[in-house]
């Protein structure tokens, strides 16, 4: 990172555009780069610093973010009225960067909670999960009348109980490639280590059966299933999910944090709501916290397929194999066939609020995006909600849409969520603690009461992206052993289970 000056920041030798980190008036002065503002520039956006002619690449990070769509002179503000998307051609150079990070020879810890299986969880809920929309509204009149009887009282180790309630399951086909994503996604719910117990609640005659989520288990101490049809209705179906969930609860309110390696943290990494800083401070303050989770034997999960389209290149170039990074490519070039078959196209992001903070392309987006993903080797790739069965970095296929791609990350493992904001994107995602990163100070002092950390200082005190990263990573070992997350506290979690819908509704 070249820092211009107090106005403006350079990311790199090559580019041919620097940051504005203030308003700017026209007529304003960029000494350092002789050059004198054609008009006002608000904070986060770009301004030429040479003669662009039309058609000719604009850079940024020394990579290409779009092309000048009429000449652009120096001085004059770059964004969506002389730039767009051009084409997109990149090198994928399979394996040429990757390389392996020294491990941490004296491994952290943090309390968790353990699991017979052997995963950790950083919190301890009972979920009630439902196959179908049909069974959502029972299951909140189950999860109400535990509240209504202080249910948790005799519980003290128990989080909270957490209906997870969608708007599918029904109305669709029963195989192929939306019945596989739904399936995964509520198999890999009921098994996240963040539930001590799972109450699964379906209709009975839908089209995603109670049964094959069952998939022959037997009830246990931490599963239980039911279906209204079979307990003869609403008001039964209530009684006996309140006898279950006491059921769920003596076994799960047996766990208390213990001690575990930090490797048994996964983050589930997220950018929302982005701004022309994102790249600049909160993605790569997470970058560099991702390398030492791997460092210590952790797991992270880059996702949102659609926001890493057109820096794809610096992904496959860190794969370990030409194989992984290939996975990679086979899911680019799907979500290029799901967009032309539904009449999309991958550059309708940016949204209209990353375009208010300075953001033009999704080539300036996904570049940004990536810079979470630090410097680690990526270790292979996953679909939306499979099961993550490696350790170190990497990449779960899911849209940009973030509450369904936390969805997926949760579903895949994801222990924590790390959520970096420009604009302000408020959320939170139970059974998962959800940390957000203000990417700029004006936003976190505006919003502080749902921002967990600010970055913006890397920009306006100077702190290095290191510190800042430094940081964050003991932050995640706090809120990993149980310290609450500010959208845990404001109550969130509670409509933020989105399943990927992919398929007709019939």
């Amino acid at each position: 990172m070249i820092i211009g000056s107090k106005q403006t920041i350079r990311l790199h030798t090559n580019d041919n555009v620097v940051i504005a980190l203030s308003d700017l008036a026209q007529g304003s002065q960029l000494n350092e780069f002789d050059v004198t503002l054609l008009s006002y520039v608000p904070r986060g956006h770009k301004v030429a610093v040479k003669n662009i002619a039309q058609g000719d690449n604009v850079i940024r990070y020394g990579q290409i973010i779009g092309q000048a769509t009429q000449a652009i002179a120096l001085g004059e503000h770059v964004h969506v009225q002389n730039m767009g998307m051009g084409e997109h051609l990149q090198d994928y150079a399979f394996s040429q960067s990757s390389h392996s990070l020294p491990p941490i020879l004296t491994p952290r810890t943090f309390n968790g909670y353990h699991r017979e299986n052997g995963r950790v969880g950083t919190r301890n809920y009972l979920g009630i999960l439902t196959s179908v929309n049909c069974a959502g509204s029972v299951a909140r009149f189950i999860e109400e009348a535990a509240t209504k009887t202080d249910f948790l009282k005799d519980y003290p180790n128990i989080d909270g109980i957490v209906p997870i309630v969608h708007s599918t399951g029904c109305g669709m086909s029963g195989q192929g490639e939306g019945y596989q994503t739904l399936h995964r996604t509520l198999t890999g719910y009921a098994n996240n280590p963040n539930f001590g117990g799972i109450l699964l609640v379906g209709l009975g005659c839908e089209v995603l059966q109670v049964s094959s989520l069952v998939d022959s288990q037997e009830p246990s101490a931490a599963f239980r299933y039911m279906t209204i049809q079979s307990e003869g209705g609403t008001r039964k179906t209530i009684e006996k999910g309140l006898q279950e969930l006491h059921l769920l609860a003596q076994a799960a309110n047996k766990a208390t944090r213990e001690p575990a390696p930090v490797s048994e943290i996964m983050v589930g990494m997220q950018c929302g709501g982005s701004d022309g800083y994102s790249g600049i401070t909160a993605n790569p303050a997470l970058g560099y916290a991702s390398d030492l989770l791997v460092r210590h034997g952790g797991t992270t999960i880059l996702s949102e397929t659609s926001e890493v389209y057109g820096a794809e290149h610096l992904l496959t170039r860190r794969a370990v194999t030409k194989d992984v990074g290939q996975k990679l490519i086979e899911r680019i070039l799907w979500w290029e066939d799901y967009c032309a078959r539904n009449g999309g196209e991958m550059d309708n992001n940016p949204s209209p609020g990353n375009k208010n903070g300075g953001l033009t392309t999704i080539l300036e987006k996904s570049l940004g995006a990536v810079a979470k993903s630090g410097s680690a080797p990526l270790t292979d790739v996953y679909l939306f909600g499979e099961s993550i069965d490696k350790k170190g970095f990497v990449f779960m296929d899911s849209p940009g849409f973030d509450p369904c791609s936390v969805t997926g990350q949760v579903a895949s493992g994801a222990n924590m969520i790390i959520f970096t904001t420009g604009r302000g994107s408020v959320s939170g995602y139970k059974p998962t603690p959800c940390i957000k990163l203000a990417t700029n100070t004006e936003m976190y002092r505006r919003l502080q009461e749902d921002m967990d950390l600010n970055c913006g200082d890397i920009v306006t005190s100077g702190v290095s992206i290191e510190e800042k990263g430094q940081e964050l990573f003991e932050l995640i070992i706090r809120i990993a052993s149980g310290e609450e997350t500010k959208s845990e506290a404001l109550g969130f979690g509670g409509a933020e289970f989105v399943p990927w819908q992919i398929g007709a509704v019939m």
